[in-house]
């Protein structure tokens, strides 16, 4: 069977979606709108960087994210209201490099002279990126899981607000200041409770492949039952490879995802079994979400401490029971 690029694929729903945005930007004025306060209006994609962007702008913008907690942005659909919002927003903030396949066109259709429209990981160095393991034209979108890199987002993102609202310039950049002291003491941790795993457990397996740039950071080996993208159901084949691997590994435990269905991983888990190897479940992992609305989880920070700290324990390693800020579980 012929195997084409995902930027190939355009299902169905996305062109129906482009008849959509038509229809609906026609309907309005055109305009990009402020906030009812007159402050700049935000729009996001996902969770991280939704919450990237309040660090930066503060209180001189409305940001408004589009997906919710265990959204899958590889899957998600935008809805008649998302598009109404987006053309609403003066900044359209996303990830790219086809993170949110299913926008992509109606992304395309915001470009326009009165709206800003920022794909935060297309503007970092290429040689900075992973190749998708899938389609080796394609770049690794989770670029969120390297601290280090996601802080050069926030840099890169705070110069292009500089420019888009001047004015709130020296602001945006003493946010960005104080935010990038936070995640150089949030890097920091990870690397220490990382190393603190015995070398042959130090193997991370998870449901799919969004933790290879927090492999490289890290230095840990990272495996996945599906691939980079979700769209496509993970088969008995790598379900029984990644069982023969844990078993030759004696690893004990590997990861669920908030995103991503259980099933493949479950799996893996009773296939240990069947061999008389007492693999668990090691907790469930922020890969493509971060956690609940106004909890410490629900913050970029809080999502990487979370993973840190539940792979760290769930493999032998030593990490505090709440987290670098003892702020795991804290209900808001």
């Amino acid at each position: 069977m012929l195997k084409f690029p995902r930027r190939w694929i355009v299902s169905l729903h996305v062109l129906l979606m482009m008849m959509m945005t038509v229809s609906l930007v026609g309907c309005g004025d055109g305009r990009a709108g402020d906030a009812d306060d007159g402050r700049l209006n935000i729009v996001a994609t996902t969770g991280m960087i939704a919450d990237m962007v309040r660090n930066v702008v503060g209180e001189h913008a409305q940001v408004t994210g589009l997906m919710d907690e265990g959204v899958d942005p590889h899957l998600y659909r935008p809805t008649r209201s998302d598009v109404l919002r987006l053309d609403r927003a003066n900044v359209v903030v996303y990830n790219g490099l086809l993170l949110e396949g299913q926008m992509g066109e109606t992304l395309g259709r915001l470009q326009s002279a009165d709206k800003h429209v920022i794909a935060v990981a297309e503007r970092l160095d290429p040689a900075l990126l992973m190749e998708d393991d899938e389609d080796p034209d394609e770049a690794d979108p989770h670029v969120w899981m390297d601290v280090r890199l996601w802080s050069t987002v926030v840099e890169q993102f705070t110069e292009q607000m500089a420019e888009i609202s001047p004015e709130h310039a020296e602001t945006y950049r003493e946010n960005a200041e104080r935010y990038l002291a936070e995640l150089a003491e949030l890097d920091s941790y990870v690397r220490e409770v990382i190393a603190s795993i015995p070398e042959e457990h130090r193997v991370l397996v998870t449901a799919h492949d969004a933790f290879n740039y927090f492999g490289r950071s890290y230095d840990i080996e990272v495996r996945g039952v599906y691939g980079i993208s979700t769209e496509s159901e993970a088969g008995m084949h790598d379900i029984n490879r990644l069982v023969d691997f844990v078993v030759e590994r004696e690893l004990p435990a590997v990861f669920a995802e908030s995103s991503v269905t259980d099933r493949p991983v479950q799996a893996v888990i009773r296939g240990a079994h069947s061999r008389r190897h007492n693999l668990r479940l090691g907790g469930e992992l922020f890969s493509d979400a971060m956690g609940r609305a106004g909890t410490y989880e629900g913050t970029y920070i809080g999502m990487i401490d979370h993973n840190a700290t539940t792979i760290a324990r769930a493999l032998g390693g030593d990490a505090p029971e709440r987290g670098m800020q003892g702020r795991l579980g804290e209900r808001p």
